[in-house]
Order: C-alpha cells, then structure tokens, then sequence
C-alpha cells in the first residue's frame, strides 16, 4: 500500500472547500497509451488504489507498463466509536488523495488495446467514482 515516507505535519484539517472544481493538472495521458480519467470529485484511498493496481496486472499477466498518477498523501482521522464528544482529534487511520474531474488516475502501455481497455474496466470497478477510458491518440 501506498503511504508517504515523511509528512510535514500528522494531522490535517479537512478544508473548507470540498467537492468543488475540476482538475488544473493530469489531465491528459503522458506516460502510457491508454488512461483512465476521473468523472467524479472523491477520495481514493491507498487501498482501493492497491486493489485498482492488482486488477490491471494480474489482467495483462504482467506484460506491458502501468503508472500510477495518483498518490494518497493526506491523513484522515478517525475517533473510537466509544468515545465522547470531545477529547481532541482523534488518530490517523489511512491516507487518501483528493481526486477532482479531470485527473488521470493511471496510464497503461505496452498491451493491445482491447487487453488495455479491459484492465482499466476492471480497475475502474475497484475505485469509488465514475470513470472513462483515455487514449493519447
């Protein structure tokens, strides 16, 4: 799974503006042949990015290259079920990235297209938003 080897602060606060605008960066396929591009504003945790990456490679059998464009860098907090309000923050739990419209979320290269279009379905049923298929061409 994926989480940062170093972070500036442990906790973050939320933020003020959440699920508003669209993405200004990754917009377009760089690396590989064929992405898949978000519909959605969500978090992505670095679970369902692991189980996103494990769908692609296990379809192609390894063959070709993946990129992930994608990397959860802030920390979500969670309190005890059985604690009162409150007590302060409450300790980190997983890492997630904010993923607005718009961003490239992974790229694949390498395969036939059909084989590279299949993957990124089979990926885009393990993430919680609406995505599509890119291409560079």
């Amino acid at each position: 799974m994926l989480i940062p080897n170093k972070v500036k602060h442990r906790k973050w606060q939320k933020g003020r503006s959440r699920n508003k605008g669209v993405a200004s960066r990754s917009l377009e396929v760089s690396f590989g042949d064929y992405g898949l591009k978000s519909l959605d504003h969500v978090w992505v945790n670095s679970r369902q990015i692991e189980a996103a990456r494990r769908a692609m490679s296990r379809f192609v059998k390894r063959s070709g290259q993946i990129w992930i464009r994608i990397f959860p860098d802030k920390p979500v907090t969670r309190k005890g079920e059985q604690s009162v309000m409150g007590s302060g923050k409450g300790s980190l739990e997983f890492y997630v990235v904010v993923v607005k419209p718009g961003t490239v979320m992974f790229e694949i290269g390498g395969v036939p297209e059909s084989d590279a279009k299949e993957a990124l379905r089979l990926a885009a049923h393990k993430l919680p938003l609406r995505a599509k298929l890119v291409s560079k061409h």
